[in-house]
């Protein structure tokens, strides 16, 4: 993967791995002889152009090892076929999973990159012959194929819709039943965890985690000790990319991500109820 690459003098990600993970995560390594979390994600758990995203806040403030398994565009697939990752996490005191979108993930329809799993691959037979009059050797990536099937047939994209939701909740029960109960699922987002639909959200096929609905995230729930949410207040939004450490030809990018006050806030709310998980506070 190449997310590791120091983009710029101020930041560098230290790359390591863990067990046999291909990987490169980002570093430095954290111990994994004394008690420690793990934090799995895309993007935003990563915490690209971020000196500080959540999972260092949270360690800082916890005072405990916080190991950061985010993947850059990552979803299911990056961390639930990786055996090294998840017995980690099986091992640890508690394990955060960021909510990621059901776009990023191989299903019936479609098959991803086993790692950057936001990199479209080739479309089965099925979603060939549902979409006869699409190319799909155009697609490099998963977005840009499923907006195309989206503006040639909103009928049929509602298959591939539903497809792609039964697959993640199937793909995240596979992932719990690796990790064991000792889990806390994240939602991340400018976007509210609700069931509305994603056709009626302002971004439509822009909008993260893509697909997922509150209906969804709920029928996990007995299989995790808690769900948090945490949707950055205007402020922290606001605040855009200050703070912010990215090369000019990314500022596109950059404005498009959340910035250090928004995982400032993630960290607080994450704090609160980690302490009370662990400490019964």
């Amino acid at each position: 993967m190449k997310q590791e690459v120091i983009e710029v003098e101020e930041l560098g990600y230290a790359p390591c791995r863990y067990g046999n993970s291909k990987v490169l995560f980002r570093g430095p390594r954290r111990r994994l002889d004394q008690p420690y979390m793990t934090f799995i994600g895309s993007t935003e758990t990563y915490g690209k152009f971020i000196e500080k995203p959540f999972p260092a806040l949270v360690e800082k403030a916890m005072r405990q090892t916080c190991v950061n398994f985010g993947c850059v565009n990552g979803g299911i697939d990056a961390f639930v076929n990786d055996a090294s990752v998840m017995e980690i996490c099986r091992k640890a005191e508690l394990t955060v999973i960021q909510l990621m979108g059901a776009n990023n993930l191989s299903n019936r329809f479609y098959s991803v990159h086993p790692r950057r799993n936001d990199r479209f691959l080739r479309a089965s037979t099925v979603l060939q012959a549902i979409y006869n009059d699409v190319d799909f050797s155009q697609f490099a990536f998963t977005r840009h194929m499923l907006s195309a099937l989206h503006e040639k047939s909103p009928d049929r994209f509602e298959i591939v819709v539903n497809e792609l939701r039964q697959a993640w909740i199937a793909r995240m029960r596979n992932m719990l039943g690796q990790t064991g109960d000792r889990v806390v699922l994240f939602w991340f987002s400018d976007e509210p965890l609700n069931d509305q639909e994603w056709s009626a959200r302002p971004g439509q096929l822009q909008t993260d985690p893509l697909f997922i609905t509150e209906s969804m995230v709920e029928e996990l729930r007995p299989l995790v000790q808690d769900i948090v949410v945490v949707n950055p207040s205007a402020q922290a939004l606001a605040a855009g990319t200050q703070g912010m450490f990215y090369p000019s030809t990314q500022e596109a990018m950059a404005t498009e991500m959340m910035g250090p006050q928004c995982h400032k806030e993630a960290s607080i709310t994450l704090v609160r109820t980690i302490r009370e998980l662990l400490y019964q506070v």
